[in-house]
């Protein structure tokens, strides 16, 4: 028995050991989009696209600020309503409809092969035609500072990046908040280290709240119906526009999260949504998944708790590396360092919620939003 513990307790130290060192480091969070960027001799044309499905609470808001936008260029806004129910088109007429900037756009109904939300897209995508040199693909939950288009646009323009996202800032009031939203973009960055996403090379990624798109680029790269499929969508944009050019990928505060998440549950569901379609619905790495997850974050404090001698020892300092992995992005979000401590139990709801994934889908009801069950298994 002492020599698996030792083993275990060793072995954890030695990924936390490659975590910390290598991935990028990506639990430095030090991708943001703070430095100013140069300004280009002429602003290029940009047109938001904002899909909309049931969004009467926030709506108002999220229109508001693209309305506020200083920027210096062309700029208008194509808000694509996806058959809501509960007025949602009527409150954004009423947040952007003096500005002139505003256009809504009542959706179509849900085409076959597609997810609702890209299906939106594409329908303001092809609504703006090609007068826009850029396209912003905002959410609808999502409120931007006033100086966001023009930094996204400044960026883009002088890196000649074909994407640039920005990770909108989420709530982080509640306790459910507290609990598991730094984990979430910690637990992202942990899977696509944005150092490796703005570098040349296989990682991709984006984050769908905020996305700038080279309009040409993107249609060189088939358009929103390369992806209409993806539940997982902007993974997928990032990965589809990386293959036609450099993108960027940063954590920011010119963007955040108007939605709020009241419960564990609720935040459950978000996760669950996607994690079984980021294990491509294979059994095999929802079982890997899962046993890494036991590995890396509940064997070190089990050992470090209940374990004796160098095991114990190694257990300690595995669990030591984890909390320290934690800090940067607890600063971020302006908690306590303590909440480090609780990453094993943190770790353990995403397990479960990992699982709870994968079942819903068995079930026929994978990536639930808004009413539809949108996980294709096999198309």
């Amino acid at each position: 028995m002492a020599s698996v513990t030792l083993g275990l307790g060793l072995l954890s130290v030695i990924v936390w050991l490659v975590l910390l060192l290598g991935r990028d480091r990506f639990w430095l969070a030090s991708e943001r989009d703070d430095l100013p960027a140069p300004v280009p001799a002429s602003w290029p044309s940009v047109t938001a696209i904002v899909p909309a499905r049931d969004e009467a609470d926030v709506v108002g808001r999220a229109v508001a600020s693209l309305v506020a936008q200083d920027y210096p260029g062309a700029f208008d806004i194509i808000l694509v309503d996806d058959s809501s129910s509960d007025g949602t088109a009527a409150i954004a007429d009423r947040a952007g409809h003096a500005s002139g900037r505003l256009q809504i756009l009542r959706g179509q109904a849900l085409a076959a092969g597609w997810t609702g939300k890209l299906w939106a897209v594409a329908q303001g995508v092809d609504h703006a035609g090609t007068d826009a040199d850029y396209l912003l693909l905002t959410d609808a939950d999502i409120a931007h500072a006033p100086d966001n288009v023009r930094n996204l646009v400044a960026r883009a323009a002088a890196d000649r990046l074909v994407l640039t996202s920005l990770m909108a800032r989420l709530q982080c009031a509640t306790l459910a908040e507290r609990l598991l939203v730094p984990a979430f973009v910690y637990f992202f960055q942990m899977l696509f280290p944005f150092g490796a996403v703005n570098r040349p090379g296989p990682t991709a990624a984006a984050a769908g709240g905020c996305m700038l798109i080279d309009r040409a680029a993107l249609a060189r790269a088939g358009g929103i119906a390369a992806v209409r499929g993806a539940i997982i969508d902007d993974c997928a944009m990032g990965a589809l526009m990386k293959r036609h050019g450099p993108i960027r990928l940063m954590l920011t505060n010119r963007a955040h999260s108007l939605r709020p998440y009241l419960s564990t549950a609720e935040i459950g569901a978000m996760i669950a949504r996607s994690a079984y379609a980021q294990l491509r619905y294979s059994p095999l790495l929802l079982v890997g998944t899962l046993l890494g997850l036991g590995l890396v974050f509940v064997v070190p404090p089990v050992l470090a708790l209940a374990a004796g001698g160098v095991g114990q020892v190694a257990g300690a300092v595995a669990w030591a590396m984890m909390i320290l992995s934690f800090q940067p992005m607890l600063r971020f979000y302006r908690r306590s360092p303590l909440w480090g401590i609780a990453l094993p139990l943190i770790a353990l709801v995403y397990a479960y919620y990992t699982l709870v994934s994968a079942v819903q889908v068995w079930r026929g009801a994978g990536g639930l939003w808004k009413g539809r069950a949108q996980a294709m298994v096999g198309s």
